[in-house]
């Protein structure tokens, strides 16, 4: 960590009125837990708050929101902090943390998971799982779950379940001014719609209110590496499109092409370097179906690891953890697909093998079943109109390695362009360098309407570091 410390953007005086307001924690740079408070999952952001309110409840969200309106002063609102443009925080503003709001609810015989702003993924699976329900998260289990539903939420059951957005059925929220409202199909339904998928524009969520399905407690789950070597990796790419051609809504993929990374502890020695295509895979229904369904992914040829099996739902969940560390330097952008084509393919595996790092990947997602049917009278989220995403993600972990990892994703990104609508998914955004014109495209014909929402509800855009759509 730097030593340096922000400037003075807020005065002590003004600080103690914020502090005598909350019943969490308010965190200064002269804290013992300041460095920790103000690190987030990805090492490359690197900022100073000028305080960090640890939230125990609605109302310090609300006082903080009050505060920072009345000095003028910028916030940065954090969920689980793991998010690669790094809006959980800010250079001398206010982080508004939820960290401590992390309690998950389950209503069993409704089917209905109440979770708290701050909570992670983790949460919610083991909560629910108590109860052999579940409702689509991502597929790292610290990631949190308001940014990624608010982005959207691609996961493991999203085929059979739709997205994580598509599954939020209300919300609390406090607003610009405020307020703390109700946001569901009878009470500011439009509010609703643009919290599916809409990015945090519209206020700060302190309590998410999800449908949950039955699922496992056991699952089939494929997660095999094969060899890439040659022309396997072409080879590859079209068995998983042919593949996902006809797997049926059960079946949620994900593709990634690398090179074992130097990890005795995860590989084996002897394969370290070699590139690989991984297959993964859930099936979200019975384990015996399942191993059916999902059988053409581990046939594809010899592995050089297979950790594929009947488990439980919850180390499915976790079988990236191990994989993005915090601390790493991470730089990830996507792009929708409109095909996926031999001529597409070529062109992703001659990127693919020009990565950098050898922590890096290039991962193809199928989109299809739940998630295509849904519609954008539904939700603000943009996207179902692709066939796959495609999504280079730069890890690595060192400074000096920046500018060829961020150059790698960027080129890579630039030279597909021709294959796609021009929109992506926008919690794989980079550091969001192009600014409006990424938020038009990324939203395409909903960021009209989402304009208008914003002016209704941050009608000054206090709500800013997120994909942010301007008020109208």
């Amino acid at each position: 960590m730097n030593a340096k410390l922000p400037s003075a953007a807020i005065k002590p005086i003004d600080l103690q009125v914020l502090r005598d307001c909350l019943r969490g924690e308010l965190i200064e740079p002269d804290h013992s837990d300041y460095a920790e408070a103000r690190s987030v999952w990805n090492g490359m952001i690197d900022r100073f708050p000028a305080a960090i309110a640890r939230c125990r409840g609605v109302r310090d969200v609300a006082a903080c929101i009050g505060f920072a309106h009345d000095n003028a002063i910028p916030i940065a609102v954090r969920g689980g902090g793991h998010n690669v443009a790094g809006h959980a925080t800010c250079d001398n503003g206010l982080v508004i943390d939820l960290s401590p709001m992390n309690r998950v609810e389950i209503d069993p015989a409704a089917r209905i998971a109440k979770v708290q702003g701050g909570a992670t993924w983790a949460d919610v699976d083991n909560a629910a799982q108590a109860f052999g329900l579940a409702t689509p998260g991502g597929v790292y289990s610290g990631t949190g779950v308001a940014g990624l539903t608010l982005g959207g939420g691609f996961g493991w059951l999203r085929n059979q379940y739709g997205l994580s957005c598509d599954n939020l059925i209300g919300a609390q929220v406090v607003t610009a001014d405020g307020r703390v409202i109700r946001a569901d199909e009878t009470y500011n339904a439009d509010l609703l719609w643009g919290l599916r998928g809409g990015g945090g524009n519209f206020g700060i969520v302190t309590e998410f209110e999800f449908r949950l399905h039955p699922v496992g407690p056991e699952v089939m789950f494929a997660f095999v590496f094969h060899d890439g070597r040659g022309d396997k990796m072409h080879q590859a790419i079209r068995r998983y499109r042919d593949f996902c051609a006809e797997a049926p809504d059960q079946v949620s993929t994900i593709m990634a092409c690398g090179v074992i990374p130097p990890e005795p502890d995860i590989f084996p020695t002897e394969i370290h370097g070699i590139p690989f295509v991984l297959f993964g895979g859930l099936y979200a229904g019975p384990a015996d179906e399942g191993q059916r369904a999902l059988q053409p992914l581990l046939d594809f040829g010899k592995p050089l690891v297979d950790h594929s099996g009947i488990m439980p739902y919850v180390e499915a969940q976790q079988v990236f953890d191990p994989d993005y560390p915090k601390g790493m330097r991470y730089y990830w952008k996507s792009l929708n697909l409109q095909h996926l084509d031999d001529e597409v393919i070529d062109r992703i595996v001659e990127h693919a093998n020009r990565q950098v790092s050898p922590y890096s990947t290039t991962d193809l997602w199928h989109i299809g079943g739940a998630v295509a049917r849904g519609s954008a009278e539904d939700s603000a989220f943009y996207g179902r109109q692709a066939a796959f995403l495609l999504n280079p993600e730069a890890n690595w972990q060192n400074p000096e390695d920046d500018a060829a990892n961020i150059g790698w994703v960027q080129a890579f990104i630039d030279d597909m362009e021709e294959f796609s609508d021009g929109s992506r998914y926008l919690n794989f955004a980079g550091f969001q360098e192009e600014g409006d014109e990424m938020m038009r495209k990324g939203f395409g014909p909903q960021h009209a309407r989402l304009a208008a929402l914003k002016r209704k509800y941050d009608p000054h855009n206090l709500f800013r570091l997120n994909q942010n759509v301007k008020p109208a």
